[in-house]
């Protein structure tokens, strides 16, 4: 027999742990265990290159690399609703970089 010791996973409201995205949750996925765990969970290496980055009048959450083939990734974050007027952000964020090739959302 194991002594393996299991947990239950609870459903928890995301501002009762990042009160502000940008000032909490984007420091907090922007963390290299959270990257790497992230990239594991879409299938790619991420390595951290800037949060907070300007693109033109916007600015871009966090950027990545991915190593396996050096292009970059575009994370935009969004702790509530994603809306087509974020989604209009990611994609002009995108032609604002203009190296991006990977889109996450959320």
């Amino acid at each position: 027999m194991s002594n393996n010791m299991l947990g239950r996973l609870h459903k928890v409201p995301l501002r009762e742990a990042w009160n502000s995205e940008d000032a909490d949750f984007t420091p907090w996925l922007a963390q290299e265990e959270n990257l790497k765990l992230l990239g594991e969970a879409i299938g790619i290496e991420l390595e951290l290159e800037s949060q907070e980055k300007e693109v033109g009048p916007f600015r871009a959450d966090i950027l990545c690399k991915d190593t396996a083939n050096d292009s970059w990734v575009l994370i935009e974050n969004q702790l509530a609703r994603t809306d087509h007027s974020h989604l209009r952000t990611v994609d002009d964020l995108c032609c604002g970089a203009k190296r991006c090739h990977h889109r996450l959302d959320r």
